[in-house]
């Protein structure tokens, strides 16, 4: 990583709060220390458990499955429509969503995407057939894609950049990525249990405890000069994300050479293209391109595109793993991931702490290598019960660095972005992070399901994860620069 040997010394968290300009002022006070209020923590609570109970949806089905198939009569190959009728809206729509909450009122929006998400999954666990249960499926989608971009900009404009905001997004982070390894092991448990159904209804209850207390709580905040929603934007970036989301979703299964996902291909490059245009010429544009081309946003970006697409392919090759190639049970791989999750949870009890010292912008780079490093150390994995220890201590490193570019990337591309303007901001990072959920298993994860030798295929997939993230690491530290550059182009007006 480019650095000034002079000026760039010191930590840099002072340049990471202010990459894109002065910092703006906010209604919420500053205080000096991170420490919250019991108020803080209770809006706090409330953000996190939404965004926890988005992350438990990602995960707390799949290993139900198998059984929800045979209960509902569907076919193996319509499982995979579990997964993408929640990922379709819940991705296509983040975008649009988090602008509406600019515009129209956040709270608004996240009370009424609590609303649908809880009625949706009390209809996803009473569905009496396939058709109601993927309805209730894509609603909670639709619910989650109001929920997650305006609950993060009620997180970022409800807590001050500084300590106080490092500190808030540490633990949503943390939750973020707890709550999908807590639904490896959950969704096990429940299943074997109560069956399938308790998976869904565990998403219904988390929704009845939210709800409530949120109103009370939330503050409202929008931007006031209502300017007129992008229509015309709007429609091209769904439809264009909603073509590539629904593509990648389904290559695995029918292959990249399918008619279908070919024609859903273009119809996404296509759609975005227009977008790109219909945004460099209207006056009130959805996505403002002069902030896409902010170094922080666009670089931020990426760093968070492939930590979560190259670390859910290696939980997913590593399920298959364990399970086909170790032989341990569901039960047992669920374990493996549960210590996974703890140590998630200390890794997110530290990362504001290195940000605070080194500045968000090192921490993602960082962060980055070491995800590398300890993906590529997995290359060791064999066929003896020792590898099992290899998979759980390396990929539990590896979810560490992962959870600290998980709120790195964050704080490096909402940084510096007025208040208005948060929810874009937002609805950019969390539209990596469902893409980067949706792509990463499709592009490499099925190197390992279609090789002859599932052994020999993790071994490849791992190799290609491990460098594309030291590589994109590279790439963003060479693309953010040094804290001294930012610094100059900040003075300069850049």
């Amino acid at each position: 990583m480019p650095t000034d040997a002079t000026t760039d010394t010191a930590p840099d968290t002072a340049t990471d709060t202010a990459l894109t300009g002065p910092v703006p002022t906010t209604t919420a006070p500053a205080p000096s220390d991170p420490r919250l209020s019991p108020r803080d923590k209770l809006v706090l609570f409330v953000l996190c458990a939404a965004q926890f109970m988005v992350a438990l949806d990602f995960s707390v089905l799949n290993v139900a499955l198998p059984v929800l198939g045979q209960d509902l009569g569907m076919s193996q190959s319509a499982l995979q429509w579990a997964v993408t009728a929640f990922a379709l809206p819940s991705g296509g729509f983040l975008l649009l969503f988090g602008r509406m909450g600019d515009l129209y009122g956040r709270r608004r929006l996240f009370l009424t995407g609590l609303a649908l998400f809880g009625a949706a999954s009390l209809l996803a666990t009473f569905a009496w057939d396939p058709a109601s249960f993927l309805a209730g499926r894509a609603l909670q989608g639709l619910g989650a894609a109001a929920i997650v971009p305006t609950g993060m900009s009620l997180l970022t404009t409800t807590f001050p950049e500084g300590p106080a905001r490092d500190r808030a997004l540490g633990i949503s982070g943390t939750l973020l990525s707890l709550g999908f390894t807590v639904g490896m092991v959950a969704g096990g448990v429940l299943t074997d249990a109560f069956g399938w159904r308790s998976t869904m209804g565990l998403l219904t209850l988390f929704a009845l405890i939210v709800l409530p207390l949120a109103p009370g709580l939330l503050p409202e905040s929008r931007n006031e000069k209502r300017p007129r929603l992008d229509v015309p934007g709007a429609v091209t970036v769904t439809g264009g994300l909603l073509s590539l989301i629904y593509a990648l979703s389904t290559a695995a299964e029918r292959g990249f050479g399918s008619a279908d996902v070919i024609a859903a291909l273009v119809a996404g490059v296509v759609l975005l293209a227009l977008f790109g245009y219909v945004e460099s010429r209207t006056a009130e544009p959805l996505v403002s391109l002069p902030m896409l081309r902010r170094r922080t946003v666009a670089w931020g970006n990426l760093g968070g595109l492939v930590t979560f697409s190259m670390m859910s392919t290696v939980i997913f090759v590593l399920t298959l793993y364990l399970q086909e190639t170790l032989r341990l049970s569901a039960f047992e791989t669920g374990l493996v991931f549960g210590v996974v999750g703890v140590m998630s949870a200390v890794a997110g009890t530290y990362a504001p702490k290195v940000i605070g010292r080194i500045g968000a912008r090192r921490t993602l780079v960082g962060s980055l290598v070491g995800q590398g490093v300890f993906i590529a150390s997995l290359l060791g994995l064999g066929t003896g019960g020792w590898s099992v220890w290899l998979a759980t201590a390396a990929v539990s490193v590896a979810c560490m660095f992962h959870l600290g570019a998980i709120i790195s990337y964050g704080l490096t591309v909402t940084s510096g972005v007025p208040d208005d303007e948060q929810g874009l901001a937002t609805g950019l990072v969390t539209s990596t992070q469902q893409v980067g959920i949706t792509v990463g298993i499709p592009l490499l994860g099925v190197l390992a399901t279609t090789s002859s030798d599932l052994l020999a295929g993790v071994h490849t997939v791992v190799a290609l994860d491990a460098t594309i993230v030291l590589g994109t690491a590279v790439l963003v530290a060479l693309g953010l620069g040094s804290a001294s550059r930012v610094r100059r182009e900040v003075r300069a007006g850049a």
